[in-house]
């Protein structure tokens, strides 16, 4: 038995018809499908969640070891000061009136980052730093540093062997002679850190969490709740503003766990950002979105440059004349003018497009600047001009 037995004649040719029409239409959902996912985003890039985040600390320690390449103890008396306080505290009382001549310890700052939900114990990695005049801090061992929060108090313990990226040579001499590869007065010390207390995390607090979008836009805002609403049903997730989404989550901690991961994982589509043109003053630099547009304008581009030069010529009387030597000044002033040109910009033209036809006709990066400025107060620029 054949296609044509079940189905002959006209119903055949219907079936085909059907068949061809389910598949042009299969097709374009399919590309439909393609091409909104290739504009979304994962919801862990657009936004972050409340109260999960970093927190700084800060700590002022000692590296010791140095091969004479420590802080002047003449120039930093605060380095000094941290020695005899250190020594006392290890029971070691000098004489009174002891001139301490230090060249391997230097005065340094620790930094560092901790981590959201970091438990006692945890290792971090540190950052240490010179705020003396050491001129390096290679081989130094750092002591037993604390490491205080914003609050005071402290959240870490900070110790070990400071690994510098780089070397320094020096030559004495009369010229004197130094090679210095890469930076001598900071280090890092991976792990060097230990977690002393956790931070107090209100995560999940009254069932519910918040969304926070990297960059405030309402249509964003919107979308997500959808998006968050569309999965888990609606009243889950509503906007409190254009940056601030509070979703409702599980009451358990697991549950609230596996319910955020998913959470990050949603697909959405962000909203078309606000037409921008950053423009770097110093370098003559401009970057553009692509939502830039133009209305139609006219461009004159014309330049007039002045120089002023002087060129001293000396008048020497001839020997016995009895006159004297004098300088005379030759100045001469030259003033050159380009031929100025107008440029017709259509509506509806690119800026790259403009940009480009500007250097066609011998506009310098300070001159684009200024014609951009210009065309943003004409009203023929439809975007937002910032200067950085």
């Amino acid at each position: 038995m054949t296609l044509s037995d079940l189905f002959p004649g006209p119903r055949l040719a219907k079936l085909f018809k059907i068949g061809k029409l389910a598949l042009v239409v299969l097709a374009f959902g399919l590309l439909t499908t393609l091409v909104q996912s290739a504009h979304a985003e994962r919801l862990r890039d657009l936004a972050s969640i409340a109260g999960v985040r970093q927190n700084q600390l800060i700590g002022y320690g000692i590296v010791v070891g140095l091969d004479g390449s420590g802080d002047q103890t003449t120039q930093t008396p605060f380095t000094v000061q941290s020695v005899v306080s250190m020594l006392q505290q290890l029971g070691v009382n000098l004489p009174q009136g002891t001139q301490l001549q230090l060249k391997n310890v230097a005065a340094v700052m620790v930094t560092a980052s901790l981590p959201p939900f970091a438990q006692p114990g945890q290792t971090l990695d540190i950052t240490v730093s010179s705020m003396g005049n050491a001129k390096s801090l290679r081989g130094g061992t750092l002591l037993m540093t604390p490491l205080k929060g914003a609050d005071g108090q402290v959240y870490g313990m900070a110790q070990g062997n400071v690994l510098v990226g780089g070397v320094g040579v020096a030559a004495g001499g009369a010229g004197g002679s130094s090679l210095t590869v890469n930076h001598l007065s900071v280090g890092k010390i991976s792990a060097g850190a230990t977690v002393e207390r956790a931070v107090a995390s209100n995560l999940g607090e009254g069932n519910q969490i918040k969304l926070e979008l990297n960059t405030a836009d309402f249509a964003t805002a919107s979308r997500v709740v959808e998006a968050i609403n569309e999965k888990y049903g609606a009243g889950i997730a509503y906007a409190l503003d254009s940056r601030v989404i509070r979703v409702q989550s599980p009451s358990s901690s697991d549950q609230r766990v596996s319910f955020i991961g998913t959470l990050q994982d949603m697909q959405v589509n962000p909203a078309e950002q606000p037409a921008k043109v950053i423009m770097n003053a110093r370098t003559g630099s401009v970057v553009m979105n692509r939502a830039v547009t133009l209305e139609t304008c006219a461009i004159s581009h014309g330049n007039m440059s002045v120089s002023v030069t002087a060129d001293p010529q000396v008048s020497q009387p001839n020997a016995l004349a009895g006159g004297r030597t004098v300088v005379t000044p030759n100045q001469s002033v030259d003033i050159k003018k380009d031929g100025g040109k107008v440029m017709l910009v259509k509506g509806g033209a690119s800026l790259a497009e403009v940009v480009k036809a500007l250097n066609a006709i011998g506009a310098t990066p300070q001159d684009l600047l200024s014609i951009l400025q210009a065309m943003k107060a004409a009203g023929s620029l439809r975007a937002e001009l910032e200067i950085i």
